[in-house]
């Protein structure tokens, strides 16, 4: 009989072990030396990996699955070059903010320095691009390494982490019983997920008097606000106080497009002329005009939610309220609640955007009515919105890259629930589309993923049609694709 208990494995049935008890479901990544063995030892494990072409969509399916599920997404990579490629991905997990982990085996370490194959400083390589980066230096390090850049993963501000594998420590073994007691180590020593600080009670206050006393009230919420789950309150806020709302690309969804507040086709009018904005779960960067003159009033009034005391410091806000959206959102509007006001719509600054909207929205629609042959963008966009729209609820996830396809299609398709934008993101990164698609199809089973895609933007990753052909998800996209305008 097999003594089961003090058999032998080796350091790729650790690391499966590891991640599969850690509740890691996905993998997406390519194999070869030398994680190969890993790979396979997770999948019997019950970890789904999907397999792709390049490490660079990859590591974008990894990134965009963070941002979806809430938990970290894993990328496997080889060594050398196949950890540089997946640098992408990592860094753009990290610019966006989402959770992910990039697994990248190394070469023998006793060869390190020798010029052993794919060898590379690889710790040294993703400092820029990850906020936390560990090497397991023995078979005995995996189990808490492992713990570690997936706590760090979601802890805090979301982002990248990186966890190196030599070969020689993948080749270790050690026995099932111990590999159990260093599990059970591990998960006793995993912190509690950081959600930020709660802003104090004189700082809740002072914001909804802020917004109480404003002539021109605006609230911003972006992807951080999609992240944190935040959309229950938000349209709690929105619609108990009457103020106009406006989000950033991938905060689009969290309320309706449709929404009578939703301020979108005024844009210029709503951030130029508000005295008081309320931005939550959006930073003040390029995306936003870095909240300067002339997008925006000289005089106006930022009040910023964020997660990080840093971003705060970083924009220094007229008030800054350190904490997870979700729950300062909960906290104003129980101050809203004790002591309520409303502008209602027949306030001079609601009723300004929503003439302003209409005005725009009216103009827009004569020109999507007409039919423009050989195609426009207005033309193909209205087709695939419409269908998107006849689709109902679960709404698809639309995955939109390609500058000018992205562009105009933020203004022509529309969002009605939370989450289903998914584009270049803060980074202005190109090539996402289809490692998006891949992954929101595994992240969201339920929703038809649409992928518009411009002809250059499609053309960085095409051969990844190829993995949703393979992986059997052909039920789960409605695709248009090469979307120019010559």
């Amino acid at each position: 009989m097999v003594d089961s208990v003090n058999s032998q494995i080796d350091g790729s049935i650790v690391v499966a072990k590891s991640l599969a008890r850690f509740g890691v479901a996905h993998m997406f990544g390519v194999v070869g030396v030398p994680v190969t063995h890993l790979a396979n030892r997770a999948v019997a494990l019950g970890i789904r990996f999907i397999a792709f072409h390049n490490e660079q969509s990859a590591g974008y399916a990894a990134s965009i699955y963070g941002y979806l599920t809430g938990r970290p997404g894993l990328l496997l990579t080889v060594s050398g070059p196949g950890c540089v490629h997946g640098l992408a991905g990592l860094s753009n997990a990290m610019v966006n903010t989402w959770p992910m982990v990039m697994i990248s085996g190394s070469c023998d370490q006793k060869d390190f320095g020798r010029g052993d194959f794919q060898e590379l400083d690889q710790i040294e390589a993703v400092k820029p691009f990850s906020k936390f980066s560990v090497k397991a230096k023995d078979i005995k390090d995996i189990p808490h390494c492992v713990a570690q850049v997936l706590d760090r993963a979601v802890s805090g501000r979301p982002g990248g982490c990186f966890l190196d594998l030599p070969t020689n420590v993948l080749h270790q073994t050690i026995s099932e019983s111990e590999v159990e007691e260093l599990l059970k180590s591990a998960e006793s020593h995993k912190s509690e997920v950081s959600i930020g600080h709660t802003p104090k009670s004189s700082q809740i206050k002072q914001a909804v008097s802020l917004l109480r006393g404003a002539r021109k009230p605006l609230i911003v919420f972006g992807k951080g606000a999609a992240y944190a789950r935040a959309e229950g309150e938000l349209k709690k806020f929105v619609e108990s106080t009457g103020i106009p709302f406006l989000p950033t690309p991938m905060g689009k969804g969290l309320l309706p497009d449709t929404h009578e507040l939703a301020a979108s086709a005024a844009r210029s009018l709503a951030i130029g002329q508000c005295d008081v904005a309320l931005v939550v779960g959006a930073r003040l960067n390029w995306l936003l005009h870095f909240g300067e003159p002339p997008k925006w009033s000289k005089d106006v009034k930022f009040i910023l939610v964020d997660i990080t005391e840093e971003e705060i410091q970083l924009r220094k806000p007229f008030l800054g309220l350190v904490g997870d959206a979700k729950k300062v959102l909960e906290l104003i509007n129980k101050e809203i609640k004790d002591d309520p006001f409303c502008l209602g719509k027949n306030h001079l600054w609601v009723e300004a955007i929503s003439k302003k909207v209409k005005d725009n929205v009216s103009r827009m629609e004569a020109q999507l009515a007409k039919d423009v042959v050989p195609f426009n963008f207005l033309t193909p966009l209205r087709i695939i919105r419409d269908a998107i729209l006849a689709a109902g609820s679960p709404a698809p996830v639309l995955v939109s890259e390609g500058a000018n396809t992205m562009d105009v299609g933020r203004a022509v398709l529309v969002q009605t629930e939370p989450r289903t934008r998914l584009d270049a993101g803060t980074w202005g990164t190109m090539g996402v589309g289809l490692g998006y698609c891949i992954a929101a199809a595994v992240a969201s089973p339920d929703r038809l993923v649409v992928a518009v895609e411009g002809d250059s933007g499609f053309t960085f990753s095409a051969i990844e049609v190829e993995v949703w052909s393979s992986e059997n998800m052909n039920d789960k996209f409605a695709h248009w694709f090469g979307i120019s305008c010559q």
